[in-house]
């Protein structure tokens, strides 16, 4: 039904985009390829989400005087990851635009009779490098060792815009301010690591990153800007990166783990303007996952001992999934990673001389 509704407003919307756009022909059908590939990939997955549901649990121990870090941690799935982690008696650090929304999520943490774990919010706006510098430095100064890395913030869709930086905001967004987060706080995260338990970093990623390819000519997709794929190269970079960096960590042996994680199809405001719930807004909350349910994969990925020493992998529904050959590809990991440290102007990815670095 997900799969006939869709490729039915695919149709009805691309027809109206021919006869009413000013775009290039050839534009309007990739567009149209896309929100089909999309659809497709989607469908699928909310498939998966039902099947798997019984699957989709974790248990959440005692973890007192751990710590977490999460980007964009005020709001939807963040917001249910950090009550989760206080749960676990875990100190959560929140880095998000608004300071005082996140100093709300304890409060309705505590509403609910969770009165464990603590939160410390700092100002973080992930799509800008000064502020990710910024934001890395008090966080490495109040917070010498970091357990979770949980790089959630994020975005999808919308017009062209540009970083402050100068980049895609997408691109910007979801993959090249955590990649410097990462690097900037790399020393705290291997700090957070022992013998018995690696530290975890995790990138929340998504099943449309099976439609991406990275654009190295034309990174930030400008000759050609289409939504749905500047989106889709964004989530394929987070897992080629994962990967790679779990690559480094065995190598130098540092007592590191990484994961991606697809929270699954969640009923978000990440949704709102997109044909889907325009057009049959009943959708969303009748077959996607609930806020709630999207954050425990994410949770699994970070305290599940399962998961112990079996980084590099792909989390979906609390289960490991085999990625893409693209996402394997550890030519194109290389590649993309050198690619994205000249971008940054980084010389020796997590081994940073200064934030300035």
């Amino acid at each position: 039904m997900f799969l006939l509704i869709g490729c039915g407003i695919i149709i009805v919307v691309t027809a109206v985009a021919i006869w009413r756009s000013k775009k290039p022909l050839n534009q309007i059908l990739a567009e149209a390829k896309y929100e089909l590939v999309y659809n497709a990939l989607g469908s699928r997955a909310v498939l998966e989400d039902m099947v798997m549901k019984s699957k989709n649990k974790t248990d959440l121990p005692v973890l007192t005087g751990k710590v977490a870090l999460i980007t964009g941690g005020a709001r939807g799935i963040g917001a249910e990851v950090v009550q989760m982690l206080l749960q676990c008696d875990v100190h959560v650090i929140i880095g998000c635009r608004n300071v005082q929304a996140g100093d709300q999520v304890l409060q309705r943490c505590r509403d609910k009779g969770v009165a464990t774990g603590d939160i410390s919010v700092y100002k973080l706006d992930i799509s800008h490098i000064e502020s990710v510098k910024s934001f890395a430095k008090v966080v490495a100064e109040k917070h010498p060792k970091i357990n979770y890395l949980i790089n959630n913030a994020g975005i999808m869709f919308g017009p062209y815009i540009e970083s402050r930086d100068g980049f895609e905001s997408q691109f910007s967004t979801n993959y090249l301010g955590h990649f410097l987060l990462t690097h900037l706080l790399f020393p705290q995260i291997c700090a957070g690591g022992t013998e018995s338990a690696n530290s975890r970093i995790v990138n929340v990623s998504s099943c449309a990153y099976q439609a991406g390819k990275i654009n190295f000519e034309d990174i930030n997709n400008r000759e050609r800007y289409i939504a749905a794929e500047a989106y889709a190269q964004s989530k394929l970079a987070q897992i080629l990166f994962t990967n790679y960096v779990e690559r480094i960590c065995r190598k130098e042996k540092f007592l590191v783990q990484t994961h991606s994680v697809h929270p699954g199809i969640v009923n978000t405001e990440l949704f709102d303007g997109t044909y889907l719930k325009n057009l049959v807004p009943w959708v969303p909350s009748l077959v996607f996952k609930t806020p709630e349910q999207g954050a425990v994969p994410i949770i699994h990925s970070c305290v599940s001992p399962r998961l112990e020493g079996r980084g590099g992998t792909y989390i979906h529904n609390c289960r490991i999934f085999a990625t893409s050959e693209t996402a394997k590809s550890e030519d194109l990991q290389e590649k993309l990673f050198n690619f994205t440290k000249d971008l940054l102007k980084i010389d020796d990815f997590g081994r940073p001389r200064d934030n300035n670095n």
